[in-house]
């Protein structure tokens, strides 16, 4: 078995066919939205490993449940704020005819995940919420080719020592099958070594995706912002996708192997304040050949792709007016 793999033409999650993803920035809150679709409903799992999640039907992936595919995922900012995006994903859908069918009625699965970022220097002392219209924008917005960094979910996120982002990142197998990963990143924990340039994925990292600067060479322990201890700020959520051919379990370990990709890019990982969370995707337009070796290296692959795209959402972020943290670009390009 070899896992000898390329990127996709995009590097992008939308490298798997038929997925399209859409941003909604709001710059004065400071804070986002980002929504995965398709032309049609696609079989979807999850797996959380964080310890303080905020989700939005979940519970119905679950492989022992009645439904098995989902119209749309989202991912936002917000804290449980941006869980009412989804509502505005799922009006959009409904209009159009999009969603589960009882009866007379159209119901669009939406499922969501949502990060805290109430405290980097936005504006939020909203009248109304103002997600569920960042939700409907998103929708809009929705293309193959799309912007990553301080943008959608990761605009107003960070990190313990700087500025998160969106990022997303693709591969190529040997077997034929496409493998994205789409993250916000916003984790209590850092995506660099100690107060370093060096990316904790940079043995992942494909081509210069992430500057090429190489691995550490010191290690020293990791560093944990008290402050975001104390405010439960944190929160990494993300969706991993292939075109294979995967049923809603198969796609529920996916997400399970690809929390690898979190603590591979990200230290600590999975800790007690954070939501940490991955859905799975599965488009179903390639068979699979070899079904255990197949959905082995889908969940390798899953793994390698979202630390990949953990350090690019890092790398690509910009700094924005009354920033908290400074950007990567800034501390060190």
């Amino acid at each position: 078995m070899t896992l000898t793999t390329r990127t996709g033409p995009l590097n992008l999650i939308t490298d798997v066919a038929g997925l399209r993803v859409g941003n909604a920035t709001d710059l004065r809150i400071k804070s986002g939205t980002t929504v995965l679709v398709a032309d049609t409903p696609f079989t979807a799992g999850v797996h959380v490993m964080g310890g303080a999640p905020g989700t939005r039907e979940t519970d119905l992936l679950a492989p022992d449940k009645t439904v098995q595919q989902v119209d749309a995922l989202l991912l936002s900012g917000g804290s449980a704020f941006g869980l009412d995006a989804a509502s505005g994903v799922a009006d959009a859908l409904r209009r159009v005819g999009r969603g589960f069918r009882v009866g007379a009625q159209v119901v669009p699965i939406v499922p969501a995940a949502i990060l805290f970022d109430l405290n980097n220097g936005g504006d939020k002392d909203w009248a109304d919420n103002p997600y569920k219209a960042l939700g409907r924008l998103a929708l809009v917005n929705a293309a193959a080719s799309f912007d990553i960094g301080s943008v959608g979910a990761g605009t107003g996120a960070i990190t313990a020592n700087l500025r998160g982002g969106l990022g997303s990142a693709s591969v190529i197998l040997p077997s034929g099958h496409t493998v994205g990963a789409l993250v916000a990143v916003n984790a209590l924990g850092s995506a660099t070594v100690g107060d370093s340039a060096h990316f904790w994925a940079a043995p992942f990292e494909m081509g210069d995706e992430f500057g090429g600067l190489g691995v550490a060479r010191h290690y020293p322990d990791p560093h944990i912002a008290v402050t975001k201890i104390a405010s439960h700020a944190n929160t990494t959520i993300g969706i991993v996708a292939t075109d294979a051919d995967l049923t809603q379990a198969q796609c529920t370990r996916m997400a399970t192997a690809a929390h690898d990709g979190f603590a591979r890019a990200l230290v600590p990982a999975h800790t007690p304040m954070d939501g940490d969370l991955i859905f799975a995707v599965s488009t179903g337009l390639r068979g699979l050949g070899h079904p255990i070796i197949d959905t082995l290296e889908l969940g390798h692959a899953a793994a390698t792709c979202m630390a990949r795209a953990i350090a690019r959402a890092m790398f690509t972020a910009a700094s924005l007016p009354g920033d908290v943290k400074p950007s990567w670009q800034a501390h060190h390009g």
